[in-house]
Formats: structure tokens, C-alpha cells, sequence
């Protein structure tokens, strides 16, 4: 992982839009008396960001708890904390679609998506069929992703607050040490227990990068928006398809029990991909892994 965040770094200081920032500079930066911001977009990234700045000030948020970013808006005072921070880090319009004119053109804004450091998916079909030339964007599920973010965060927040530059990587570090053990945990969980792979049906596909750490199998979607009602043959073909004769749905809000009943026998967990329930990524990450077993079990 170290070459991938190595490429990941060069990346960062050759985008044209940063070298207007000065980053190729900061070495030379002087700061003023008040600490330099940093401004983060959703709230998985203020969870791994968190991570990064214990034991020093937090990064600003821009969106609350359940607004990833296809929802919610910005305020004017936002809007200002964008003008007034040295970086704002987001994924970008793929997922925060609804920030993308404040934060696009914007010469401060770092957007994750622009990298290559991160593992990938396209966007899957209700059936679970891959969508060519795709993002799913829920990256920050995947472990391997949610530790480059957090080292990459702890470069951005060492350029803007340099006296907290060794907090910062010990934090990094330390939060990539325990995310291992947690994985460890779960993995060997999954060579004791059956079946090793573990089927499910999502409400709309969110969960897709959880599902190495899990040997987890999307059987299939019920819809590509959670705000969206199922159609009536998409329910009748995952009825078709199911390979077990209890299957587990996650969804990130309560199906209506008329639903649940046309998909019976069906156990349900509700599972918020942005772990909006939780106050730290690491016990977010296992509060979900746990759930969504115990649901398949």
C-alpha cells in the first residue's frame, strides 16, 4: 500500500488546480497567528478525518450526518468556510453532486475521486450486473481505501497546521493498525463460520465495498435509489433468485412491512453507508460488519 499512496502523493502535488494553491510552496508558508482550516465535505470523510486529528482541532464539516452528499445543502456560513480554509478535501461530483458548484472550480478543493490510489467499482445493475464506464462511490467501505484516506489526510493536515505534522501520522498509523486488527477479527470469523460466502439482498447497492472484507455476495438491489420503490418484477425476480431460504436485506432505513412481506422469509438490518449512526469510523465499520453477519446468520 505504501508505493499506492507514494503514486497517490505524486498525484497530489501534480494537479494544476493544487500548484495554484501554492502546495508545491508550503514548505515556505508562514501561518498566522490562527491555526490554518481544513474543510471536509461528508461525514464518513469527518469520521476518518477524526481519526487523523485526535488529540488536536477538528476539521470544519460542510454536509451533516445523512447527507452524503446526493442530499442536503450548504448554508452561506459553509460557503464562506470554504473561501477561508487552506484545503477543502471532498470525493467529489460523483457522490457529492450537490456540492460540485462551490467546490469544482474552487482553487482550495481536493477531490479524492481525481486520484488513483483507491480501489474501485462501477455501479451495479438491481440484478448485480456491472455498469460499464461507472463509480460506485461508496469507497470509504473498503479498509484498504479508508486507511489511504486517512494518510492522505494526514499530509493535508500537516501542510495546513505544521505543528501538529507528527500528531498526525501517529494518528494515521495508529488508526491502520487497529482497522487491521478488525479485519483479522472478521476474517478469521469467516473461515470458522458458514457458509464462506455469505448472500444477501440490498435495498440499493451501497454496501459493495464491505463485501471483500465479509465474503459477502450480492444476490441482487431492490432499487438503484433507496428513495425509490421496487417494481413488482424486480421483487419477483430476487424471489426467483434466492439462493437461501432466508435471506438478509440491508438497507439504510426501514422497508415498509408491506415490502418485507412480499420478500418473506426475510430478516432486515439497517446499515447507513455514510455510519452516520456512529462516532468514530473503526467502531462504525465493525457496528456494521457485526450486524450485517448476524443478520446473514
Amino acid at each position: 500500500m505504501n508505493a499506492v499512496f507514494n503514486d497517490f502523493l505524486r498525484s497530489l502535488i501534480a494537479l494544476p488546480r493544487l500548484l495554484i494553491t501554492g502546495l508545491i510552496m508550503l514548505g515556505s508558508v508562514t501561518l498566522g497567528a490562527q491555526a490554518a482550516t481544513v474543510s471536509v465535505s461528508n461525514y464518513p470523510l469527518f469520521l476518518l478525518s477524526e481519526a487523523v486529528t485526535e488529540g488536536a482541532p477538528s476539521a470544519n464539516r460542510l454536509l451533516q450526518a445523512g447527507e452524503v452528499g446526493h442530499h442536503g445543502s450548504i448554508s452561506p456560513g459553509d460557503i464562506k468556510a470554504i473561501k477561508d480554509s487552506k484545503f477543502v478535501v471532498w470525493f467529489g461530483e460523483p457522490l457529492e453532486n450537490n456540492l460540485a458548484a462551490n467546490l469544482k472550480t474552487a482553487p482550495n478543493a481536493i477531490a479524492l475521486f481525481e486520484f488513483d490510489a483507491f480501489n474501485r467499482h462501477p455501479l451495479r445493475d438491481v440484478q448485480g450486473a456491472a455498469i460499464a464506464d461507472t463509480l460506485d462511490p461508496h469507497i470509504w467501505l473498503d479498509p484498504e481505501n479508508a486507511k489511504a484516506i486517512t494518510r492522505a489526510l494526514a499530509v493535508i493536515h500537516s501542510h495546513a497546521n505544521p505543528q501538529h505534522k507528527d500528531l498526525y501520522q501517529a494518528n494515521a498509523k495508529k488508526f491502520a493498525q487497529q482497522l487491521d486488527k478488525e479485519i483479522a477479527a472478521f476474517k478469521q470469523q469467516s473461515i470458522q463460520s458458514q457458509p464462506k460466502i455469505r448472500p444477501y439482498w440490498a435495498y440499493h447497492d451501497a454496501y459493495q465495498y464491505i463485501e471483500d472484507s465479509l465474503n459477502l455476495t450480492l444476490i441482487g438491489s431492490l432499487s438503484t435509489d433507496h428513495h425509490l420503490s421496487p417494481k413488482a418484477s424486480q421483487l419477483r425476480w430476487l424471489n426467483e433468485q434466492r439462493p437461501a431460504k432466508q435471506m438478509c436485506l440491508v438497507s439504510p432505513s426501514q422497508p415498509a412491512k408491506g415490502l418485507l412481506a412480499k420478500l418473506q422469509p426475510v430478516k432486515t438490518t439497517v446499515q447507513a453507508e455514510d455510519m452516520s449512526a456512529s462516532d468514530d469510523f473503526i467502531s462504525g465499520w465493525q457496528s456494521m460488519a457485526q450486524q450485517i453477519y448476524q443478520c446473514i446468520s
